[in-house]
């Protein structure tokens, strides 16, 4: 179920590659001007402001994105766009200070206190509840699904009107999504949302997020750029494009990332598709996603990877 009115462009706005100086995007340390808060802060209203005047209505944060939550809840008072749609995530601590060399950048806790914190934190920065609030890269030896306490707020939540669900990461997105679609609290799933990496080169999410979508639940797709292994920068950021990819967007008049952005949408299941842009400029290249038209099959024959190396390689990428 799409958290955007009909019509609404699908892509959405993530603000990971914003919130804080340091992040694993390929070149995400050259793409920013300045490093400081209010360096960030600009740059994340600059990125805002024209996803908005280009139609995207969704966007994401999370509370250990740095203060992604706290920008984008200044942008929301300061702008007062109606009809923008947030979600955000709880389970992770942003523990960096601002550094970009730390040994540790966040913290996962998934558990009631972590809850009971984070939740009045992200309504504080946002100065409002989020539409949707979902668990941080939930997976099955986190535990977070057979905790009663914590399934019992969140059911809670849920009564109250918030969208709650969970997000995932790693090669075993699928059995953590179909173990959350079978959770029951007072004999009915409070879950009703899942933001899940698909992409060219890890799609492998891609059968249980058409099990989630019809079930009615709506399905986010984040890191479709495979964290700008999927743009011009190519697989090691020197350029590498692969060549089924670089001729797919050559013919299409697009970059690369376009071609990758568009294959998500052209998933039936795929409710919103996020782009991770840091700048205003990446942005625009990857809103022609809107305009490509891609048959994903080709592309996902010649690139998809086997899960656990993908995820291998993406845990290998430095944070600049």
């Amino acid at each position: 179920m799409t958290p955007l009115p009909p019509g609404t462009p699908r892509l959405g706005l993530g603000l990971a590659a914003l919130g804080r100086p340091g992040y694993i995007n390929l070149g995400h340390g050259a793409d920013l001007p300045g490093k400081g808060v209010d360096d960030l802060r600009a740059q994340t209203w600059a990125v805002l402001d024209a996803a908005w005047a280009a139609g995207v209505r969704y966007f994401d944060a999370a509370r250990s994105y740095g203060r992604a939550e706290a920008f984008l809840g200044e942008w929301l008072r300061d702008r007062l766009p109606q009809g923008a749609v947030i979600g955000s995530k709880w389970g992770y601590t942003y523990v960096a200070d601002w550094r970009t060399d730390a040994e540790v950048h966040e913290v996962k806790t998934h558990d009631l206190a972590t809850l009971a914190r984070q939740w009045p934190e992200t309504q504080a920065a946002l100065g409002r509840a989020p539409d949707l609030y979902l668990i941080h890269s939930a997976t099955l030896d986190s535990g977070v699904l057979e905790n009663a306490e914590v399934l019992s707020k969140l059911a809670e939540l849920a009564q109250g009107g918030v969208r709650v669900g969970l997000s995932t990461s790693g090669p075993g997105q699928a059995q953590t999504l179909r173990r959350a679609l079978a959770v029951q609290v007072d004999g009915a799933c409070p879950f009703g949302a899942v933001q899940a990496t698909w992409n060219l080169l890890e799609p492998s999410a891609g059968p249980a997020l058409a099990e989630a979508h019809a079930a009615g639940w709506t399905v986010v797709v984040k890191e479709a750029v495979a964290n700008g292994r999927l743009s011009a920068r190519g697989l090691t950021g020197q350029g590498d494009v692969p060549p089924a990819l670089r001729d797919a967007a050559r013919a299409q008049g697009v970059t690369p990332d376009a071609v990758a952005l568009g294959a998500a949408l052209a998933q039936p299941w795929a409710d919103v598709v996020l782009s991770g842009a840091g700048t205003p400029d990446q942005l625009a290249q990857n809103l022609a996603a809107r305009r490509v038209t891609v048959d994903a099959e080709p592309l996902l024959s010649a690139l998809k990877q086997e899960p656990g190396a993908y995820w291998a390689a993406r845990s290998a990428l430095p944070w600049t």
